[in-house]
């Protein structure tokens, strides 16, 4: 249902690009002036209007100032009455959030979605802090939008969900301290501010001989590991989940050691993701979730902006419906085609990124085991069979 009123209101939401209705995260809007705007905008260059993102409408709108100081309404908003929203107080800080905050979240509330869900954010007096924490905040948002749009559960740890919930905490190293380690745990989710450094980052990246390494892949990988103990521990998805990545009870600190001393196992390509993928079900696991978000925001992203990639020439399709999770359930055949479309797109791509001299957009290869387990997440956040946890049902 939840679905369904999206898609209903994005049919008809003018400040969509054509092609971006129907998307689950749009990521194409335009201002009321025409000129086409994106995701992390604040204001129109061509008109100077105020824009702000709608969570709930999953796309950003110009702005007009309403009868309280402080407040506004959308210009192309076409409920009567037109409904009143507040900017999120980051928008005033280091972090400019435009965001906003919605009619139904009350006049308590004087952060968005996003921002409520931070429990420590950076000492901002402190060196390069500033910086570094408005690109953790744009990869959050970006993250948090997709959360969103998929019809995932998103409630803050530190104010409305304290036992289920999410929060983060970006900490940075400090003298005579144990390093600060970017992971999950309970809900709690720890970056190390030093990945928001691009130069740390890259160094790292090349040391630990990674293929890819960004803030946002870091929190597409965090957040995987909560929505594991969020959607499949405790519950029907489990059995099958072990199943497939392997049993998550596995002594987690013994396999970290054994990846670091002797490396990925020989045949790691035909069987994961990636490298750190073979390190643990658990690795496995959160490894696959992130690019499955990569996959989804990809897609909705070429698709918002008119993007065809099934019309792109390339190898014929890889795959076939014997290579899925359940392949003779209804569904099969979409994900399939969804599957291929992303093929195409990233083959793409990389050439377009090789011809500019840059890293591959996706420098990976997925192998038949990574694509049943892309389709299991799939089915787990769409609600198929059945439904995940929180939509109820069993798969």
């Amino acid at each position: 249902m939840h679905e369904a009123k999206r898609l209903l209101r994005s049919a008809a939401d003018p400040t969509l690009l054509p092609s971006a209705h129907g998307v689950a995260t749009p990521r194409a809007y335009r201002c009321r002036c025409g000129r086409q705007v994106f995701f992390r905008n604040s204001r129109c260059l061509a008109c100077e209007a105020a824009l702000g993102y709608v969570p709930s409408r999953c796309a950003l709108y110009p702005m007009q100032a309403a009868a309280e100081p402080d407040t506004w309404q959308i210009s192309l908003d076409g409920t009567q009455p037109p409904a009143v929203y507040r900017r999120c107080a980051n928008f005033a800080t280091a972090a400019a959030c435009n965001w906003l905050i919605e009619p139904e979240e009350g006049g308590g509330s004087t952060l968005c979605r996003a921002c409520r869900l931070n429990r420590t954010i950076p000492n901002l007096s402190q060196g390069r802090n500033r910086a570094h924490w408005l690109c953790l905040e744009r990869a959050k948002r970006r993250l948090v939008s997709q959360l969103i749009g998929l019809g995932l559960p998103v409630a803050s740890k530190v104010s409305e969900d304290r036992e289920r919930g999410l929060a983060y905490d970006f900490l940075s190293n400090q003298p005579g301290q144990p390093r600060i380690m970017t992971g999950h745990a309970l809900g709690v989710i720890t970056i190390n501010l030093e990945e928001a450094d691009d130069v740390v980052r890259e160094r790292t990246r090349v040391d630990m001989g990674e293929p890819y390494r960004t803030l946002l892949g870091h929190l597409r990988h965090e957040i995987g590991h909560y929505y594991w103990a969020r959607l499949i521990a405790r519950t029907e998805w489990q059995a099958p989940c072990r199943r497939l990545f392997g049993d998550e009870r596995k002594d987690y600190a013994l396999a970290l050691q054994t990846h670091y001393e002797r490396g990925p196992p020989a045949d790691w390509r035909q069987r994961f993701v990636s490298a750190y993928a073979s390190v643990h079900p658990c690795e496995d696991w959160a490894e696959s979730w992130a690019h499955y978000l990569h996959l989804r925001d990809s897609l909705d992203t070429a698709a918002s902006f008119g993007m065809e990639p099934q019309r792109v020439e390339g190898e014929a399709d890889a795959f076939g419906v014997a290579d899925l999770w359940r392949p003779r359930a209804s569904g099969a055949q979409a994900f399939l085609d969804m599957l291929h479309r992303w093929v195409r797109l990233t083959g793409a791509m990389n050439e377009m990124s090789r011809a500019m001299g840059q890293h591959d957009f996706y420098p990976f290869v997925l192998p038949p085991p990574a694509v049943a387990k892309l389709r299991f997440i799939h089915c787990t956040v769409t609600g198929f069979p059945g439904g995940p946890p929180h939509r109820k049902g069993s798969p």
